[in-house]
């Protein structure tokens, strides 16, 4: 899908404009939006309104053709909600109802002229379409030997803009289309079956970005970790055949001064449990475990294509956590690369052990904030649901600030967290008898816990802890990788970057 800017001033009105359908908004009180008056100069869309054919809700959407003194093909009606500020829920849903019908119709190019939410720029509306269009015509069906049914419709739309906005218009389209393409990115790493989508798949993409977008890149195997004592990671890998990768991916496109922003992503592609095994319903689901990973690729993917002016760097320890008589098993002690001893009370508590080690290994990169993301507990699906991702951090005025800015890029994109506590009462449930901490605290508070467990690791550096179980991936019907928090992640970099 092709996206463009077009301008529009006094001289150059949407009613000339040859092309296959005008999209516009229209309110529940019957009145129209300002590009939809533009366009009503033979009053055919107050007829519209006025028959009921539409009634404004949001959700809500008529085509209309052969209007009049319009010389395009189409106009669609969409509808925007009460006759008062759009929200962004209203504009959210007006994209989708637009990009479905659009792709049911026979023209080959449309125009989106919908007026902006209230408190949201141009630029919002642009990523919010984009990312709307984008998500429609996504297929997940690459595998299957009969694809599914092409969609057909609507290949290239351009954006209604005026003269004085079309210099950010077309930077914010650039920003939008980049942040799509890194979303997609993390959709197929995501839906790719764990036979395909192994950490040596993994270390493959990091190298692929690094060469499409001139970032560093360093791939450590198996003995490298062992020289780096990265124990408790390396215990994850012990049931396995598929050999563990360690990924550094170094997009440096701010001064070289400048201390880097780093990102960790869990990356187990595919968690069994280990001997902790795992029931066996949905267990399919966890070719998800590697969301983390799979989201901080297409994060670096969308800046790498933005030319982000800022220093980012991505750390991913990737490996399967399999069952097998050479596996890991509960009450082993491990020595963590930090130091650290950590009783493994539950192999399938295996994404803080490799995080743990990746988190004392980007000391050296000397960072100014670490996020880590990962689809980290089945308890924060419990506390959160599937709408918000799990924010965990430290109280304190560094801390307060990143949590600050990570919770603001997710409400400006809708890929949005919640804070939670880091409590030192929590840390009580992670005391052992035999080591200096077990890997789980017990069923109560249990992401909380797990986020203590990790902290331990972080105290040379301002960090935070996105746990994304409830939001990364989609069950049922809908099956599928969601893309998030590509969105928030971008944003919070973009904002970092100025």
């Amino acid at each position: 899908m092709d996206f463009s800017i077009k301008t529009f001033d006094a001289k150059s009105t949407m009613n000339g404009s040859k092309t296959g359908c005008l999209v516009v908004g229209v309110f529940e009180n019957k009145k129209l939006s300002a590009a939809a008056t533009a366009l009503d100069k033979k009053g055919d869309i107050t007829a519209a309104l006025k028959s009921g054919d539409i009634t404004g809700k949001i959700g809500s959407s008529l085509l209309l053709r052969n209007v009049g003194d319009v010389a395009a093909e189409r106009v669609l009606l969409v509808g925007l909600g009460e006759d008062a500020a759009v929200s962004e829920k209203a504009y959210l849903q007006a994209a989708q109802v637009a990009a479905r019908t659009l792709a049911t119709l026979g023209a080959s190019d449309a125009i989106i002229a919908l007026p902006d939410v209230k408190e949201r720029d141009t630029a919002w509306s642009i990523r919010t379409v984009v990312v709307a269009f984008r998500e429609s015509i996504f297929r997940a069906d690459g595998l299957k030997s009969k694809k599914d049914s092409s969609v057909s419709g609507v290949k290239k739309i351009a954006f209604a803009v005026t003269e004085a906005d079309a210099a950010t218009a077309k930077i914010a389209l650039m920003q939008s289309v980049a942040l799509a393409n890194g979303m997609d990115l993390t959709k197929d790493l995501g839906n790719l079956p764990p036979n395909i989508c192994t950490p040596t798949y993994l270390a493959t993409t990091a190298k692929k970005i690094a060469t499409d977008y001139k970032m560093g890149v360093e791939v450590l195997d198996r003995k490298q970790l062992q020289a780096l004592k990265m124990n408790s990671f390396l215990s994850v890998t012990n049931g396995s055949d598929e050999p563990p990768k360690f990924i550094v991916l170094k997009h440096m496109g701010g001064k070289a001064k400048d201390a880097p922003i780093v990102l960790v992503g869990k990356g187990i592609t595919f968690d069994s449990g280990g001997i902790s095994l795992k029931g066996g319903a949905g267990m399919d689901e966890m070719k998800y475990d590697m969301g983390g990973a799979a989201s901080v690729l297409g994060t670096m993917r969308a800046i790498g294509e933005m030319k982000l002016k800022l220093n980012v760097i991505a750390v991913i320890p990737t490996c399967e956590n399999m069952p097998s008589g050479s596996a890991t098993r509960p009450g082993d002690i491990v020595t963590s690369m930090s130091g650290q001893t950590i009783e493994i009370l539950n192999t399938d508590a295996e994404g803080r052990l490799i995080l743990c080690d990746a988190l004392t290994y980007v000391e050296r990169l000397k960072p100014a904030a670490v996020v880590d993301v990962a689809t980290l507990t089945g308890a924060c699906i419990t506390a959160l649901g599937h709408h918000n991702s799990g924010l965990f951090t430290r109280h304190d005025e560094a801390h307060d600030k990143l949590a600050a800015e990570l919770l603001a890029a997710g409400k400006q994109t809708g890929d949005t967290a919640w804070r939670m506590p880091i409590e030192e009462a929590y840390n009580e449930q992670l005391k052992s008898n035999f080591a200096d901490m077990a890997n789980i605290g017990g069923p109560a508070g249990g992401s909380i816990t797990a986020a203590c467990f990790l902290e331990r690791f972080t105290k040379a550096y301002t960090w935070a802890h996105l746990d994304i179980a409830g939001t990364a991936w989609k069950s049922g019907a809908a099956k599928g990788s969601t893309g998030r928090p590509v969105p928030l992640l971008t944003t919070f970099l973009m904002n970092r970057a100025g």
